[in-house]
C-alpha cells in the first residue's frame, strides 16, 4: 500500500489509517527528519522480527532505535537520566539525533543486548510525531539503506515502493527524503561521545 501524507499538515484520517496497520502488526516505511526509516509498533515482537529480516539483521544483535514523541516518553524506556544529559536532550530534540541511553526493564526483550542500551530519537517530523501520539507507543526504527553506489539511503518514496511493496504493509510518501542519517551520540558514559557524525550540529550550551 502507498499513502501520501502532507508533511506539514498530516491528515488525521490518514494517520489513523496507518496506526491501525501498526496495531495489527504491520511494518511500514516512513519519512523522518533525516533518511526514510522502516519500523513497527515496538510492542509487537513478530513485527520487530519482520523488520530485522527485511534489513538482514539479527534481532538480538541489531542496533535498533525507537522513535518517541517527547522526553517524557523517553523516560518510560530508560534508566534515570542525569540532569546535564537531560538538558542536552531538551536543547537538541526534536532533531536529527539518535541518543544512546541505558535502558530499563520496560524495554521489550527483543531490544535487550549485552550493553542494555537503547537508541532514542525524537524526530523533527510531524508525520512521525502524529503517528506515535495516535499509537500511544514508540515506533521501532532502523534506517532504510540502499544498494545504490552513489546514494547510501533511499530518498524517493515512489522508488522505495517499487522495491519494497511486497515486503512491507505500507510506504508513506512524505516527500523526498534526505541522504544523511542522524548523528549518533552515546550518553552512557561520563561524557557524551559522538559515535557517528550525521545530520545536525549538537548544541552543548
Amino acid at each position: 500500500m502507498y499513502l501520501t501524507i502532507h508533511p506539514n499538515n498530516p491528515e488525521e484520517r490518514k494517520i489513523e489509517q496507518v496506526v491501525k496497520i501498526l496495531q495489527n502488526g504491520g511494518v511500514i516505511i516512513y519519512p523522518t527528519d533525516t533518511v526514510y526509516g522502516i519500523g513497527c509498533d515496538i510492542r509487537n515482537q513478530s513485527a520487530i522480527e519482520k523488520v530485522c529480516k527485511i534489513r538482514g539483521l539479527k534481532p538480538e544483535k541489531a542496533a535498533l532505535s525507537i522513535m518517541c514523541k517527547d522526553i517524557s516518553q523517553i523516560s518510560d524506556y530508560t534508566q534515570q537520566i542525569d540532569n546535564p544529559y537531560f538538558k542536552l536532550l531538551k536543547k537538541n530534540l526534536p532533531g536529527p539525533f539518535t541518543f544512546i541511553l541505558n535502558s530499563n526493564n520496560s524495554v521489550p526483550k527483543m531490544f535487550k543486548n549485552k550493553k542494555r542500551t537503547i537508541g532514542i530519537r525524537i524526530p523533527d517530523n510531524k508525520i512521525v510525531l502524529e503517528l506515535i501520539d495516535h499509537l500511544g507507543a514508540p515506533i521501532l526504527t532502523t534506517s532504510l539503506k540502499s544498494d545504490d553506489e552513489i546514494l547510501e539511503y533511499f530518498t524517493d518514496p515512489s522508488e522505495i515502493y517499487e522495491d519494497f511493496e511486497n515486503q512491507v504493509d505500507l510506504v508513506i510518501d512524505g516527500g523526498i527524503g534526505k541522504n544523511v542519517p542522524s548523528t549518533i551520540v552515546d550518553l552512557t558514559q561520563s561524557e557524551p561521545i559522538i559515535i557517528r557524525k550525521g545530520a545536525g550540529e549538537l548544541n552543548f550550551v
